[in-house]
Order: C-alpha cells, then structure tokens, then sequence
C-alpha cells in the first residue's frame, strides 16, 4: 500500500508556472514508478507524465512536452510536476499515481491514487 498527498496547486495566470507535489507514504517509495494525470471539468481524466522508480525514464503527453517536467527525489518520497508556460488548457485537477510497473501510461496500469489538487490557468 502508499498513501499518496498532491500539493502546489492554485491560480495562475497564463504564462506562468507552478510546481506540484506529491508526497508518498507506506511501501518503499523506490519500488513505484509514478504518474501524473489531470481531469479537466466535463472531460475524462488524461495522462500527463510518468517516471520510472529510478527517475531514468520518463513520459509526456504531447500536450505537455516542453513545458512540464516530471522529476522524483526518492529519498524525500516525493515525485514533482514542474509546469512552465501554463495555458488555460491546462486547467484540470491534477492527480498522482503508483504503479507497480516499470512505467505506466494509463489509468487502469495505476493501483494508488492521490486526492488530487485543483490548477487553474486564468487567460
């Protein structure tokens, strides 16, 4: 089992950037690779990025590639999403995930889900 917590969410203009957290607690964090994914309102939740449990790998949409970077600090049980040049398309909430696999870049390869944190890009 790991426990997964988003934080770093908020309102932004366009342009800007923000970085969200996700803090993982329970089994070693090191044995998952992680993902972001993000529900905007009307729509079905969407991959965004994921990282393998080294942090050697790593996955963008193409929506996002170029502006947002997904990184982990094992030690601190965290996994990051690093979000420059916000556009209004990019509202949605936001959620982490664990997988088990060595990557995973669907919803349903995910076994632990976090609460999610709300970011909304203003035009």
């Amino acid at each position: 089992q790991v426990q997964l917590v988003e934080s770093g969410g908020g309102l932004v203009q366009a342009g800007g950037s923000l970085r969200l957290s996700c803090a993982a607690s329970g089994r070693t964090f090191s044995s998952y690779a992680m993902g972001w994914f993000r529900q905007a309102p009307g729509k079905e939740r969407e991959f965004v990025s994921a990282i393998s449990w080294s942090g050697g790998r790593t996955y963008y949409a193409n929506s996002v590639k170029g502006r947002f970077t997904i990184s982990r600090d094992n030690a601190k049980n965290t996994v990051y999403l690093q979000m420059n040049s916000l556009e209004a398309e990019d509202t949605a909430v936001y959620y982490c995930a664990a997988t088990t696999l060595s990557m995973g870049l669907r919803l349903s390869e995910y076994s632990y889900w976090g609460e999610g944190t709300q970011v909304t890009v203003s035009s």
